[in-house]
């Protein structure tokens, strides 16, 4: 059985998109209504699924050009400020945790470990998703883009983060999917954990993690393993 000693006092930040829940039917069906909007042809699935992470302004302009009709950037404030109405009101429909997470949060709190959300996403379209799925208690901070200094890959969206949930950037780890996550990992300094089922343009893989996880029943050891390596020693796995 694990030693989960190292936990207690940790801080454990996570994305949100594509790391803990699998948002993108929620996101690219507004995208594609607001398509619609426009007399534009939706956008298959699996073309958009990769443009989610950047924000939701990010996957507008993507989806927009992806359909050969790029947004006039006079036109994006209108976009945007409908986007957002639509999803504030389905942004739970079919939006579900990734499996194993329940339990993995569960036991990672009860080890005494700080948790938090690190997201791209605007804080008050992250809270409702963690609320209407039962996810927001375990959290002991959630900084979406709009309450950091500036947003991931900026190494200050994690460390403001790490701060706010009362840890310490020594005794943290990044848990993502994508580059964004990566670079502020790595920016900041803190060991990195990717998973390979989120929506990211380079596979997960190839952005170098310390961790490439495939389950969230493999996080819990894969944190230990991180949080008691010692400096010099490579903890890739």
């Amino acid at each position: 059985m694990t030693d989960l000693t190292a936990l207690a006092g940790a801080t454990i930040v996570f994305d949100l998109d594509g790391t803990l829940v699998d948002s993108a039917p929620d996101l690219i069906g507004t995208l594609n209504v607001i398509l619609a909007q426009e007399g534009i042809a939706a956008l298959p699935f699996d073309e958009a699924r990769p443009f989610i992470g950047h924000g939701a302004r990010r996957l507008l302009e993507r989806g927009f050009a992806a359909q050969g009709h790029p947004a006039p950037a006079e036109r994006m404030p209108d976009l945007f400020a409908r986007f957002i109405a639509h999803y504030n009101e389905h942004s739970a429909d079919e939006t579900r945790p990734y499996p194993g997470v329940v339990r993995c949060l569960t036991e990672l709190k009860a080890a005494g470990a700080r948790l938090a959300v690190c997201t791209n996403k605007l804080t008050d379209l992250s809270l409702p998703i963690l609320e209407k799925l039962d996810l927001i208690d375990f959290f002991d901070a959630v900084i979406g883009a709009d309450l950091a200094p500036a947003p991931k890959p900026d190494a200050r969206h994690l460390t403001h983060t790490i701060a706010v949930a009362g840890g310490r950037i020594d005794r943290a780890i990044m848990v993502g999917d994508a580059s964004t996550d990566a670079g502020a990992a790595r920016a900041a300094k803190v060991p990195l954990v990717l998973v390979s089922f989120g929506y990211t343009e380079v596979p997960a893989a190839e952005l170098g993690p310390d961790v490439l996880l495939h389950h969230f029943d493999e996080l819990k050891n894969a944190c230990v393993t991180l949080l008691t390596a010692c400096p010099a020693q490579d903890v890739r796995l």
